[in-house]
């Protein structure tokens, strides 16, 4: 049986590439027995930590046949005007950013290092670490499932465990919790895309970590959302690369609540002012339906 643990890891630090690497070796003191590997997500730093029972690992599927009982085609109109698998969702030694891509992304921090800067630290980074990202294999034969679990309140009484846990592949994000909610939430975890903040829910199985492509965060706000908002949400931003490794998605727990906020399974909204912050709530929702709507993915939208 697999079993992994990845997370999400978001910088909006001000010295971020710095950080990037005192954070991993912070993490390695803590977890030396464990493989380090980082992927950079734009205006954020995706960290995904993984833990394997197994080690059958296979690289990120770009192409090929397709098993699954719903599989992308050309009938999926929106998905085709939207999708462009040249664009890498994590980071590796091989990744090309165009200086115009890392410009769109410094802009989003508060303190703007050059781009001389940035590849130098991208340099370093992947002496230390492993250059290639890769991905658990799929328990059907070319049919990699993928849960995409989400914070909305509206998975509270779902009863959407079992099916969560079913998949190839189940990304949580944030700190979104699993005890004390499984028969709504599941209990496995296989990826967790989250903030810095959250890091101490993870516990020594972690031995793996990635981030995301600053380039895929640009082409997710521009051609998915249409450069509406700030940025997009982390939630939104998992969905999407899970359309880039994954044969099947299943998305759970997206959508706000009656007052139009991103009230949270386990515990509601602090303040209903916030609404959806710096994110296009509105437009992100809509582009999740449309998806459902033209059956490219399953959406489960919960009570």
């Amino acid at each position: 049986m697999w079993s992994f643990v990845l997370s999400q890891t978001i910088f909006k630090n001000s010295l971020v590439f710095h950080l990037i690497l005192m954070w991993f070796f912070s993490l390695l003191r803590m977890w030396f027995q464990f493989k380090m590997l980082i992927v950079l997500l734009a205006v954020t730093t995706i960290g995904v930590f993984l833990t394997a029972s197994n080690t059958g690992w296979i690289e990120l599927k770009m192409s090929g046949s397709c098993w699954c009982e719903k599989c992308f085609s050309e009938e999926n109109v929106f998905l085709n005007q939207h999708l462009n698998r040249s664009i890498e969702p994590f980071l590796s030694a091989t990744t090309s950013l165009t200086e115009d891509e890392y410009d769109w992304w410094r802009h989003l921090q508060s303190n703007r290092h050059n781009f001389s800067y940035f590849k130098e630290t991208i340099d370093k980074l992947f002496k230390i670490i492993s250059p290639t990202p890769v991905l658990e294999k799929p328990k059907t034969e070319g049919c990699r499932t993928c849960a995409v679990v989400g914070n909305s309140v509206n998975l509270k009484g779902s009863h959407y465990g079992p099916l969560i846990d079913f998949q190839d592949i189940v990304i949580r994000i944030n700190r979104g919790p699993t005890k004390g909610f499984e028969e709504d939430v599941g209990a496995r975890t296989t990826h967790r895309v989250m903030y810095p903040e959250s890091g101490s829910i993870l516990d020594n199985s972690t031995h793996l970590v990635m981030v995301l492509n600053p380039a895929f965060m640009k082409y997710v706000h521009q051609k998915w959302l249409g450069k509406k908002g700030k940025y997009p949400s982390t939630g939104f931003m998992t969905l999407i690369s899970a359309l880039h490794i994954c044969d099947e998605v299943h998305a759970f727990g997206f959508g706000a609540d009656s007052n139009g906020s991103w009230s949270h399974y386990w515990q509601p909204m602090k303040s209903k002012k916030f609404k959806t912050g710096p994110h296009p709530g509105k437009q992100e929702y809509a582009a999740i339906d449309k998806l459902a709507d033209e059956n490219t993915i399953y959406f489960y939208k919960g009570n």
